[in-house]
């Protein structure tokens, strides 16, 4: 446990989180513009709602950092742990979905997993501090 306040802005992981954020959004706008045009068939393009899924992911990654940077209960660190790795792998699916669909913006998506790769890689050496 930390001892004297840490500054998150600081933090590897807290970087690498706002980084993947950025990109989930930039990547979700551009898939946008090419999955929200209706069908042919007249139906939309159900790939729409795991572009928004990633930016919605993300966008909690850090809310879940400076919750466990700030919580003191070792159980309530750990769900908010537990948490933040289910983000990362749901965040990790839905860029494979996303791949799937008709957009040039999915030559994006190995970039954003990368990115995930090495975030994943900070988690688990900063949970190794906490």
């Amino acid at each position: 446990m930390h001892n004297t306040p840490v500054n998150l802005s600081e933090l590897p992981i807290y970087q690498k989180a706002i980084e993947i954020f950025a990109l989930s959004q930039s990547i979700s706008s551009y898939l946008s513009e090419d999955l929200s045009g209706l069908k042919e068939d007249g139906s939309e393009d159900t790939h729409i709602y795991f572009s928004g899924d990633i930016v919605q992911q993300s966008v909690s990654l850090v809310p879940e950092i400076e919750n466990i940077e700030r919580e003191r209960h070792s159980d309530r660190k750990h769900r908010h742990l537990a948490s933040l790795r289910r983000l990362t792998n749901t965040l990790y699916k839905n860029s494979y979905r996303l791949e799937k669909s008709n957009s040039n913006g999915k030559d994006f998506l190995p970039v954003l997993r990368r990115e995930l790769k090495k975030f994943k890689k900070l988690q688990h050496n900063w949970m190794l501090t906490l």
